[in-house]
């Protein structure tokens, strides 16, 4: 027999047909009176694209590639005793200077955007500096060598400083102008873009791209479908996103998918705090369970890729396996993320067509579908195609890492501290109680995840120990050279 404590009243479900249409409506008319976030963010990706681009060009004129930018963007590094020199130490994560460089680039990037959305200028700075201090004191607490260790990354801490604020004395509202979790986090999924190489992801070859592209679709469907079907889970947008978060990619394909169903931020930050807790279990047991089974590292690392949400995460649990596993993990995982922007699009499709479609009105037009759509991840993948071409013509691979690894990734880096201690000072623990209702998120997750570590696992051997074993082999011959 059903719970009947789980099942929405008739005026409840009425105001659920009827809320979206009236959600498109204001859509609409905030779309012709100014720009949204959506396409704010990508706007000022797109400037920092362009500054970073311009410099490493004229700066590579001679013949050597170098970012002249890259000593004044950074952010605090690894320390054992003494917490200030992650600080002021450092020097290959920028030091003193390339955190302030960082502080000054983002303040005068999202000042301006937030002053195209109506919020003041002297409103926003100083709650800016507050949300700031705290997400430096989340990698402050990250970069600690024993934290660093077990992989207890800056997501985690930063959430964990905004849920203890916001849930003991309260945010502040003077703080809360520059608590923007999606603004902060559209504009690092776009800066992501640079970094997911499409020729890099298909150097990997067939195997790889089956092991992320046909597992990932199928577990997030037959999760959505448990969830509503045998666990009854009521809030249709809490079931997508916790499904998306546990077979796509994690934090990023939550996000996404929460803007494409409209999900409130209580739900992702649910999502997001079981899928952090799960990415640091799974890190920790993989690598002896592989090495346990004797999978080797490409069907390991295949696994590991397909399976555990966080890149960082990916990256630390291949790197245990060694540099074969490592190199086949990340890709896999950056294969996974291109199904950011077609599961963003599916979901939108889906649930202003089917799920929030009112029976006895007119059927939804592409407009609708449209608005829904959350148009940051055109900005994403426009990225990894600019930057995709850059990277196959002569000289451009020198010329990609260079940018990423001294500007585009440590901006990408802050914008999700910034949006994870968004999250965790706009979250409330009463008001997370009621999706916890019957613990039925945990077990969504834990089923789905199960069904994706049996599946993935069984994939990722069948395609590089039967049908591409030649795959395998290069794999584990370059890796010996």
């Amino acid at each position: 027999m059903p719970d009947q404590t789980d099942q929405p009243s008739k005026s409840e479900a009425d105001a659920e047909v009827l809320a979206p249409a009236e959600e498109v409506a204001d859509a609409v008319e905030h779309e012709k009176s100014g720009p949204s976030e959506d396409w704010l963010a990508i706007e000022l990706a797109f400037r920092i694209f362009a500054l970073v681009l311009v410099a490493t060009f004229l700066a590579s004129a001679s013949g050597v590639i170098s970012n002249p930018l890259a000593p004044f963007f950074g952010k605090p590094g690894t320390w054992s005793n003494d917490p200030l020199t992650s600080l002021i130490g450092g020097p290959e994560f920028g030091g003193l200077v390339g955190i302030v460089g960082s502080f000054v680039t983002l303040l005068a990037l999202f000042g301006f955007g937030t002053a195209q959305l109506g919020i003041p200028w002297r409103r926003f700075e100083f709650a800016f500096v507050a949300v700031f201090g705290l997400a430096t004191f989340a990698y402050v607490l990250a970069g600690q060598e024993a934290v660093k260790f077990y992989s207890l990354s800056y997501p985690l801490w930063a959430l964990v400083i905004g849920l203890l604020i916001s849930n003991t004395i309260g945010t502040p509202r003077w703080i809360k102008p520059a608590v923007m979790v999606e603004f902060y986090t559209k504009t690092g999924l776009v800066l992501l873009g640079a970094e997911v190489l499409l020729s890099r992801l298909f150097a990997l070859g067939q195997p790889g791209i089956v092991v992320a592209w046909v597992v990932t679709p199928i577990v997030l469907i037959s999760t959505y479908i448990f969830g509503q079907k045998v666990l009854k889970i009521r809030s249709k947008s809490l079931n997508m996103v916790i499904s998306a978060d546990m077979s796509v990619c994690g934090v990023s394909a939550a996000i996404a998918t929460a803007a494409a169903c409209n999900a409130k931020k209580e739900e992702l930050s649910l999502a997001i705090g079981i899928s952090l807790i799960f990415t640091v279990i799974m890190m920790v047991i993989l690598p002896p369970v592989i090495v346990w089974l004797d999978l080797g590292p490409v069907v390991g690392g295949a696994w590991i890729g397909g399976t555990i949400d966080s890149t960082g995460a990916v990256a630390a649990a291949g790197g245990i396996l060694g540099d074969t596993a490592l190199a086949v993990a990340a890709t896999v995982k950056m294969i996974q993320n291109i199904l950011i922007g077609a599961v963003a699009f599916g979901v939108a499709v889906y649930w202003t067509t089917y799920v929030e479609r009112n029976p006895d009105g007119p059927q939804p037009s592409l407009r609708e579908v449209w608005i829904r759509f959350p148009k940051f991840v055109l900005g994403f993948l426009g990225a990894s195609a600019i930057f995709t071409t850059i990277y196959i013509t002569e000289g451009g691979s020198e010329i990609v890492d260079a940018i990423i690894a001294g500007t585009t990734k440590t901006l990408r880096g802050w914008c999700f501290c910034l949006a994870f201690v968004s999250i965790g000072l706009e979250t409330n623990f009463r008001e997370l109680g009621r999706y916890l209702h019957g613990g039925k998120p945990l077990i969504l997750y834990v089923c789905g995840q199960s069904l994706n570590i049996l599946l993935t696992l069984f994939m990722a051997w069948l395609m590089y120990t039967q049908i591409f074993p030649d795959a395998a082999a290069e794999l584990m011959e370059s890796a010996a050279k």
